[in-house]
């Protein structure tokens, strides 16, 4: 299997992207740990990768607590002696229009979306620097990209995702080789959306009814595509749409 003895720790395992990600590359051979707050849906996701013969451990972790982060790499390395892949898929998506100063959402958007991922690159360096190696996957959007009333503040995080990992790659990758892949999905078939308590929006947006939807397994799959590459390429950015839309 094309991931065989490496070991992966996936933040947001309990669902949605992070949950079919972790799946994936459980099947293909990697140590996966699961990390989340809800441990519950992480022993279900664990009890699935063992029923098919994976190996997992779970870590729960928010992603906007450092201890816990740290925690979750320090469960990685004693169960399985070190990190070979971060995949960070912990996120939210409470849109809402400006005019109604949706504050704490807001904040809430950059705590998890972009500075925990700073917090998880934080903590799993010191393991990639140490073995020259590794690689991380950073779950962005294409709304980092495309703006549309309403995702002014999400947009921004999934933005600076973007620029972040190229940042990271540029620093990271010709003197430690580690590689560095920004995932940019279009509309993906997840429960993401429904966070969202902007009343005026809720009513205003069609939410993609009757349009064509990506699913988690097909972010998976462009996941464990750029993980299996070998070592002397780097898939630099995924840029994923459903099938015909522009």
């Amino acid at each position: 299997m094309k991931l065989t003895n490496k070991v992966a720790i996936v933040t947001g395992a309990s669902q949605g992207i992070g949950k079919a990600t972790a799946k994936a590359l459980a099947e293909a051979g990697a140590k996966v740990v699961l990390a989340a707050r809800h441990t519950d849906d992480l022993e279900e996701v664990k009890q699935e990768i063992e029923s098919r013969g994976g190996e997992a451990a779970i870590a729960e972790t928010d992603v906007t607590n450092l201890d816990q982060v740290e925690a979750m790499v320090q469960t990685a390395l004693d169960k399985y002696g070190t990190i070979d892949i971060l995949v960070n898929s912990a996120g939210l998506m409470p849109l809402s229009y400006m005019k109604n100063r949706h504050l704490e959402e807001w904040e809430k958007m950059v705590d998890v979306n972009l500075k925990g991922i700073l917090k998880t690159v934080y903590a799993v360096l010191p393991t990639m620097i140490k073995n020259k190696s590794g690689h991380i996957v950073n779950m962005a959007s294409i709304d980092g990209r495309v703006m549309y009333r309403g995702g002014a503040v999400y947009g921004a995080t999934k933005a600076a995702i973007i620029a972040l990992s190229e940042g990271l790659r540029m620093e990271l990758s010709p003197d430690y080789n580690i590689r560095i892949t920004s995932v940019e999905p279009g509309t993906v078939n997840t429960d993401l959306r429904e966070s969202v308590t902007d009343k005026e929006l809720l009513s205003d947006m069609d939410w993609g009814n009757g349009e064509s939807k990506l699913e988690p397994e097909d972010i998976a799959d462009s996941i464990l595509y750029a993980l299996t590459l070998p070592a002397h390429a780097n898939v630099n950015e995924i840029l994923l749409k459903p099938a015909g839309k522009q």
